[in-house]
């Protein structure tokens, strides 16, 4: 079984490692049901006791934990702007569009963000949101499969992230929530699933989700589903470049 595509961590990852199955807070949005499972790519067998992790934007663009950055740079920010710097230069490998870099978290909020162990075939449930869109980017949700460790009073212990992608949306179901509330008050630019810089254009491979709603009617909810094949004895922190790649010598466009 092939191997699901190794996708850049991103500037926006905070490891609160928050066990929960419903992750939505006091977000609004349309509501999505997010279905997933680990195998093995070299078995096919279920990863069992593994801890899947997402996190994504809100349907407005904005992450918790970076509320003060606005929309992927892109919005009008909802506050007096971070005072703080990022670790890395933004465009570089650690900002927007850079390698697996991070950037300086503005808040302690924690919307849209999870984690959970695997059941005995592998799948674990998330209760979310359908994301928003941001400057630069494709409509996606992050994620980390973390492996050979355990869960423990103070989270997952041990073990390595074998694991780091993006799942992505098809271009007509973003396009079905343009119109609907709060969708619809995001003015930004919104890059198609073609036009983004990250997306592998593989397909289930590259982190498209299956997607199940009813065409006329996607506010009622969506329900989002994908195999993640994965090497559970490798490590695959995010840090690299998009694809696995090396980190960039010279800086990408921005986008996160």
């Amino acid at each position: 079984m092939s191997l699901t595509t190794e996708q850049i961590e991103g500037p926006y990852y905070i490891d609160y490692e928050l066990f929960r199955k419903n992750v939505v807070e006091d977000c609004t949005g349309i509501p999505l049901l997010l279905v997933l499972r680990a195998v093995d790519s070299a078995t096919c067998k279920p990863i069992r006791n593994s801890a899947v992790e997402i996190w994504h934007c809100d349907a407005s663009g904005i992450y918790s934990g970076y509320t003060q950055i606005g929309n992927g740079g892109g919005g009008t920010p909802p506050g007096t702007p971070p005072s703080g710097t990022p670790t890395a230069p933004p465009g570089g490998p650690g900002g927007p569009g850079g390698g697996g870099g991070h950037a300086t978290s503005t808040d302690d909020l924690t919307w849209l963000r999870g984690i959970q162990m695997t059941d005995h075939q592998g799948f674990v449930t998330f209760r979310t949101v359908f994301p928003g869109w941001y400057t630069g980017r494709a409509v996606h949700i992050h994620t980390k499969v973390h492996t050979g460790g355990s869960r423990t009073s103070d989270g997952y212990t041990g073990g390595r992230t074998c694991h780091t992608g993006q799942f992505y949306f098809s271009e007509d179901a973003v396009k079905a929530t343009e119109d609907t509330a709060p969708y619809s008050a995001n003015t930004v630019s919104r890059v198609t699933l073609d036009e983004d810089s990250i997306y592998p254009r593989t397909g289930a491979q590259g982190g498209l989700l299956e997607l199940v709603y009813d065409k006329r009617h996607i506010e009622r909810g969506v329900i989002g589903y994908l195999t993640m094949a994965v090497d559970p004895s490798a490590t695959n922190d995010g840090q690299g470049a998009p694809g696995g790649a090396p980190a960039p010598t010279t800086s990408p466009t921005p986008s996160a």
